[in-house]
């Protein structure tokens, strides 16, 4: 596609989007009529949020399941020693063992989505840092990504958990599906990750916390949600 082609089908995509806050169900079918590119986008939500992240104790981060999970199954890694190893291969693990998948990450193998380590394994895990750091994938106890409870982790992972993270800017940028799942799904899932993220609130937070929602997918235009959604995603956090 020519870029003056893809730019005036942007344009027209934009068009169709009109210059008010959406509700979460109708932003979802409004950016499902925008697409015009031929493949699956991803659809995403970016949460503009009231916090400094460069103070430690206004920082926001999380996981939450998405009902409907992402629309593609993440492949897991888990660092582990023992039995440890066994059960998370039963449970679905995509890669399982100890210092011979440290070894082989730090030769270059990034060839995963997920990473959990038991703790006992955090030692060698934390050679990694340099590699998986960057990609969000370093093993965090506050996100379930460092436990014993290895074949819960994988199942909730594989079920469609996400992890999210405020950025520098106080912005929350998150994946919640494709833009070839139904609008309603698309919905529920964003006010998901939505009452999560409310619910991650830092006590050292003043202020508005949530100041914009904006639905958006890999090449659409971005839908501003309703305040509302945001209230009734507030309710369910509280």
């Amino acid at each position: 596609m020519s870029a003056r082609k893809s730019g005036k089908k942007m344009e027209s995509a934009r068009k169709q989007i009109e210059a008010r806050p959406y509700h979460l169900p109708e932003a979802a079918e409004a950016i499902k009529k925008a697409h015009f590119v031929r493949f699956d986008e991803t659809v995403e939500v970016v949460i503009n949020l009231g916090v400094d992240p460069k103070h430690s104790d206004q920082m926001v981060r999380g996981t939450v399941v998405l009902p409907h999970g992402l629309g593609k199954s993440k492949r897991v890694l888990v660092i582990a020693s023992g039995e440890k190893v066994k059960e998370a291969q039963e449970a679905g693990a995509d890669f399982a063992g100890g210092e011979d998948m440290v070894q082989k990450i730090q030769e270059g193998w990034t060839d995963f989505d997920a990473v959990i380590a038991t703790p006992d394994m955090m030692r060698s895990a934390g050679r990694l840092g340099k590699v998986l750091g960057p990609r969000g994938l370093m093993p965090n106890p506050k996100t379930g990504t460092v436990t014993f409870e290895v074949a819960q982790a994988v199942k909730e992972i594989k079920a469609g958990k996400v992890e999210f993270r405020v950025d520098k800017a106080g912005i929350v940028h998150s994946p919640i599906g494709k833009i070839s799942f139904d609008a309603v799904k698309l919905a529920e899932n964003a006010h998901a990750l939505l009452s999560a993220v409310v619910k991650a609130k830092p006590s050292a937070a003043k202020g508005k916390y949530v100041k914009k929602v904006t639905l958006t997918s890999t090449m659409g235009p971005g839908i501003l949600i309703d305040h509302a959604d945001i209230e009734a995603a507030s309710a369910v956090a509280a």
